[in-house]
């Protein structure tokens, strides 16, 4: 028994001293002159990741539904490293939602630089509101967006790294994406679904040299809540305060870079008492189900 405390001691040692030099890792340069394609780049997580994907030596080509707030991000990036090496960014306009648009964006997107190195499926929107008066239309909205699109652009964008032997596939899920929550349940769904598809896609390319990874953020410091749809589909216009106090995007951007640097395949980024909830619900499933009762009856007497 004592040789097994030790052997897990040591264990946690090391693995504390692996994340401490990851983090340690300098991120500038560390990807030159890879394409990478990066959805829901006009604000969020996707911005920074636009950011710190720039800096690393990528030529990036920006993807959401508007071209206004792309261009925006573009402009700055090429102001604010004006003094580095770097690609000028592409502008792509694209809708996740509208499936005929997506494989011939997807081709403009591989006739530009002939390939793409890393495709970052970040595009996504939130949801709040009630399982019995949320509109069809409204679950639509959140599966297509989230999970639908996403699979039609991976698909549409797989066969070019498989004919190449090489390419990764990050996927920006949630933790909601492991524990669904009351009042979220389309986001929960969508995020299942499509940890679910990475998962089996995972495998399927595995002898292709294509890398998948999702990654899992917890709270994120960002206008997410806000822009959310709610049961009837129209835009939530309220800040989230778990939502506002979360870490900051520019800050899990580094994160999800270290990830992809690392080829992680599955990874969580998130609170510790989001982790203790994850494994709450594999040990002690009875427990974690009567904490969501709770929280549901809560919800339900603030409104």
């Amino acid at each position: 028994m004592t040789d097994f405390y030790s052997l897990t001691l040591i264990a946690i040692i090391f693995y504390v001293a692996f994340k401490f030099l990851v983090k340690k890792r300098n991120l500038i340069n560390c990807l030159p002159n890879k394409v990478v394609l990066i959805t829901g780049a006009s604000s969020g997580i996707g911005e920074q990741l636009a950011h710190v994907f720039y800096t690393a030596g990528c030529r990036l080509i920006l993807c959401a539904r508007r071209k206004d707030e792309l261009e925006r991000v573009r402009k700055e990036l090429l102001q604010l490293y004006s003094t580095s090496v770097t690609h000028p960014p592409v502008v792509l306009t694209m809708d996740l939602t509208d499936m005929e648009s997506i494989k011939k964006q997807a081709q403009q997107a591989l006739d530009i630089h002939g390939h793409i190195d890393i495709l970052i499926n970040n595009g996504g929107i939130s949801f709040f509101g009630e399982v019995t008066k949320t509109q069809f239309a409204a679950d639509m909205n959140v599966m297509m967006t989230n999970y639908f699109g996403t699979v039609e652009l991976t698909k549409t964008i797989l066969p070019s790294m498989r004919k190449r032997k090489s390419g990764k596939i990050v996927c920006i899920s949630s933790v909601l994406g492991k524990l669904s929550v009351p009042y979220r349940s389309p986001y929960c769904a969508s995020k299942h679904a499509l940890e679910a598809f990475c998962n089996a896609l995972r495998a399927e390319v595995y002898d292709d040299n294509v890398k998948v990874t999702i990654i899992s953020p917890g709270y994120v410091a960002t206008k997410v809540a806000y822009n959310s749809v709610t049961s009837s589909g129209e835009k939530f216009n309220k800040e989230d305060p778990f939502v506002e106090k979360g870490v900051e995007a520019s800050e899990m951007a580094k994160d999800i870079l270290r990830a992809v640097l690392n080829d992680e395949k599955d990874v969580m980024i998130c609170e510790l008492y989001i982790r203790l909830a994850y494994w709450c619900k594999i040990f002690f499933p009875r427990l974690f189900y009567l904490i969501l009762i709770k929280r549901a009856r809560d919800f339900a007497h603030e409104k």
